[in-house]
């Protein structure tokens, strides 16, 4: 459902099949962070997002002894925007995303529809659902682990199951109060308590020989047993119960012609970094907007490849990154467990030891070298939201909201007028927005260019190191190009044939409201 509002959000018509009757009343997902947040603002659904969240949490892990050992959190609490780790019940996500799609009039939803055949050509995708065909310039699988559109494709997955056992106990009526989750690593019993909202609360208990198998539904006494630490319970307290073994899987292809793989249908990871939901919608927000403009004419649809160069790696080193985290905090073996207390206690005494673990700095930076981006030390990162003075409105927004859904090109305390020619030549014809940024007091004038003033330090901050450079960022806020305006006429070339190459047989601004309005057919 994020992937398809976030193609509506860019005014292309949209088909939703879902072979469920409705939305999911489990709560699987339990956590959603800052990135994902501000993609919900891209989409133009925060508002209904953020009342259903727990602002602003992070993970508290605990020992051998079940005495804290640190609190993980984020290094720039609001760096994107939006709070780093925010607790919610995936049955309320999924309810908010399901009336914005109902209320989007360029998208259909069709419940109780099942895809049971795929064949495509050059210019489309037929997709036989439900005793209907749609016929679509794209298909984009985002159905789930057990992925229809993945394997009628063919598409294996790279990885392993991990045969552990773990009982997952969503309850209501819960006494915490914490506003964190818990990782208690006791190697007697490792388990995962995170609070939610309402009185709602996940708990995660590894499972030993004899108390259950994968297939078993868990039996309540097991449940209290488990749960009796932290509380008394009733059955109906217990609104979701389930024995699982977790998945560390990629996807070997993420595209094949026309259809693209999302989500859990592309990648599985063990819940311990609490990104698996994070990720499907990182895989979102990099893919929608290369459609959106292989679609209008802007970009080239060869760009469309660069989807798997620069989402792939990032998800198979948080899959791994889970795994490892996993085995680390979770471990049933005494040994291991008091040596990692002792060896994280000596880390946390010295100032960078405590703030890699405190900023878990130990998830992997999501950058990338490879894809619609210029190589640089400054590039393929992604750019943060603070606020900033709008001169053209004279309004105090967040950055997103002033640069708008596509392209933009800024100078960072760069002031004449001739540079500025040439920086806009290059970015002319991806439609960027022009903003200039000045960190040195200055306030430039350069006739047609808005500038943006700090309010806070947050944007001097984030643009700093871009001082006396242009850079050219894509619409999903990743850094894709920076330049000296002094750089030889070599690193100029560079960037301009880079731009061509993703350049489309472009439609004019006035053009891209209607095209692709037709370019879903039922039959």
């Amino acid at each position: 459902m994020t992937t398809g509002l976030l193609l509506a959000a860019r005014g292309l018509r949209v088909v939703v099949l879902e072979r469920r009757s409705t939305t999911s009343d489990e709560p699987k997902a339990i956590s959603i962070d800052d990135e994902a947040l501000r993609t919900y603002q891209q989409a133009g659904v925060i508002d209904r997002i953020l009342p259903i969240v727990v602002p602003g949490t992070g993970t508290r892990y605990y020992g051998l002894d079940d005495e804290p050992l640190f609190h993980g959190g984020a290094e720039s609490a609001y760096r994107l925007g939006y709070p780093f780790k925010n607790p919610f019940a995936q049955p309320d996500l999924e309810r908010v995303l399901a009336e914005a799609l109902h209320t989007a009039r360029n998208v259909t939803v069709r419940f109780d529809t099942e895809v049971t055949s795929i064949v495509q050509d050059a210019d489309a995708v037929a997709i036989e659902a439900g005793g209907r065909t749609v016929r679509a310039r794209y298909l984009l699988g985002c159905d789930g682990g057990r992925s229809t559109v993945r394997n009628l494709l063919g598409i294996g997955m790279i990885g392993r199951s991990h045969p552990e056992l773990w009982l997952v106990v969503d309850t209501l009526g819960d006494p915490h109060i914490e506003r964190y989750g818990m990782h208690h690593a006791d190697p007697s019993r490792p388990h995962v308590v995170v609070p939610g909202l309402g009185g709602r609360c996940r708990y995660e208990f590894r499972l030993f020989e004899g108390e259950g198998t994968a297939t078993d539904a868990p039996p309540f006494e097991l449940i209290e047993k488990l749960v009796s630490r932290y509380r008394p319970i009733t059955p109906a307290q217990v609104e979701r119960a389930v024995n699982y073994r977790f998945h560390g899987l990629v996807a070997d292809r993420w595209q094949l012609g026309r259809c693209f793989l999302l989500g859990d249908a592309a990648h599985m990871m063990p819940p311990f970094a609490g990104q698996g939901l994070n990720s499907g919608i990182r895989d979102a927000a990099n893919l929608t907007w290369k459609l959106a403009g292989a679609l209008d004419g802007c970009l080239h649809e060869s760009v469309l490849a660069t989807y798997q160069s620069e989402r792939g790696p990032h998800a198979a080193a948080v899959v791994r990154a889970s795994e490892r985290l996993g085995r680390v905090v979770m471990t049933t073996n005494p040994r291991i467990a008091a040596r990692r207390d002792e060896l994280v206690r000596a880390a946390l005494a010295t100032e960078n030891g405590r703030r890699w673990f405190e900023t878990m700095a130990y998830r992997p930076p999501y950058r990338f070298a490879d894809g619609l981006v210029l190589p640089g030390d400054d590039t393929g990162s992604v750019i943060g939201q603070p606020r900033a003075f709008d001169s053209a409105t004279r309004t105090i927004r967040p950055l997103d909201e002033i640069l708008g859904t596509g392209w933009a090109l800024v100078g960072v305390d760069v002031h004449d007028t001739a540079e500025w020619a040439h920086a806009r030549d290059i970015g002319r014809g991806l439609h960027a927005v022009e903003v200039a940024v000045p960190t040195d007091r200055t306030v430039p004038r350069i006739d047609g260019i808005n500038v943006l003033l700090d309010v806070d330090g947050g944007l001097d901050d984030e643009m700093r190191t871009y001082t006396g450079r242009f850079v050219l960022i894509r619409p999903d806020r990743f850094v894709a190009a920076a330049w000296h305006p002094h750089d030889g006429d070599d690193v100029r070339a560079a960037v301009r044939a880079a731009v061509a190459s993703w350049i489309g047989t472009s439609a004019s601004p006035s053009e891209l409201s209607y095209i692709e309005t037709k370019g879903i057919s039922y039959a």
